[in-house]
C-alpha cells in the first residue's frame, strides 16, 4: 500500500515530518510511505532519506518560463515523483498531458488526481503511473471517501482498469486512520493520499504509525 503525505502549505516542520516518514517506511514491509513538501523544501526533505515527491510540475521545458516549476529541477533537488492536477492546483487537460510528459522526461513517477470516475478514466488515458480519486468536497473533512462514497473508489478502479490496467489507483480526501487505509484497499485502491491527518498532527510519527499498523 502506497501512502503519500502531502504537506500542502501547512505550517509544519517538513524535515521533521520527512524523518518520521522515513522511519515508518523503514519499519514496515506492508507500506511504501512518501512525503510531498513545497517545492522550496524538496532538497532538504530528500536529504533525510525519505521518499520525496513534488506537489506539482508544469508542462514546460528549459527556457523562458518565469514562475513555473520545471520537472528536471524537481528531480535534481531529489524528488522521485510528482502529483499533477491536484484539486487545489487544477490544470487544463492539455496541460495535464504536458505535465505528465515533462515528468516522464525528467524520470519522475506520476500521480494524476481527478474528482470522479469519469475524470479518472480520462486521466488514465494520459499514461501516468497512477491516478488518484479525490472528491474535493471531502478534502480536509476527516471523512474518508471510502466511507462517505465507496462507489466513487470502486468506480475509479473500474474506470482506470478499462483504460489501462497498468495504471494504479489511489484514493484521497479525508484519509486519517489506519482503518481508512484498509478500507481503501478493500475497495481496490493501491494507495492513499492524505495531508492534514499527518501534517497537522501534534505527533506526525505517531499518526504515521497508526496509519500502517493495521496493514
Amino acid at each position: 500500500m502506497f501512502i503519500l503525505v502531502n504537506l500542502k502549505t501547512y505550517p509544519c516542520d517538513p524535515v521533521a515530518v520527512a524523518q518520521a516518514v522515513r522511519d515508518v517506511d523503514e519499519s514496515t514491509d506492508d507500506a511504501r510511505v512518501a512525503v510531498s513538501p513545497q517545492a522550496t523544501d524538496i532538497a532538504r526533505v530528500a536529504e533525510t532519506g525519505a521518499e520525496t515527491w513534488a506537489q506539482h510540475v508544469d508542462p514546460v521545458d528549459y527556457g523562458s518560463n518565469t514562475g513555473h516549476t520545471l520537472a528536471e529541477t524537481v528531480a535534481d533537488a531529489g524528488a522521485v515523483g510528482t502529483l499533477i492536477n491536484h484539486s487545489e492546483r487544477r490544470l487544463k487537460l492539455a496541460d495535464v498531458d504536458g505535465a505528465v510528459e515533462a515528468a516522464d522526461r525528467a524520470g519522475l513517477e506520476t500521480v494524476v488526481c481527478a474528482n470522479n470516475p469519469a475524470q479518472i478514466g480520462g486521466a488514465a488515458a494520459l499514461g501516468p503511473d497512477a491516478v488518484a480519486v479525490e472528491p474535493p468536497e471531502l478534502i480536509g473533512t476527516g471523512t474518508p471517501v471510502s466511507q462517505a462514497d465507496p462507489e466513487v473508489v470502486e468506480g475509479a478502479v473500474a474506470a482506470a482498469a478499462n483504460v489501462d490496467s497498468d495504471v494504479s489507483v489511489l484514493c484521497g480526501a479525508g484519509i486519517s486512520t489506519g482503518d481508512d487505509v484498509v478500507a481503501a484497499g478493500d475497495l481496490g485502491s493501491e494507495g492513499v493520499l492524505l495531508a492534514s491527518g499527518v501534517a497537522k498532527a501534534d505527533d506526525p510519527a505517531a499518526a504515521l504509525s497508526d496509519l500502517v499498523a493495521p496493514l
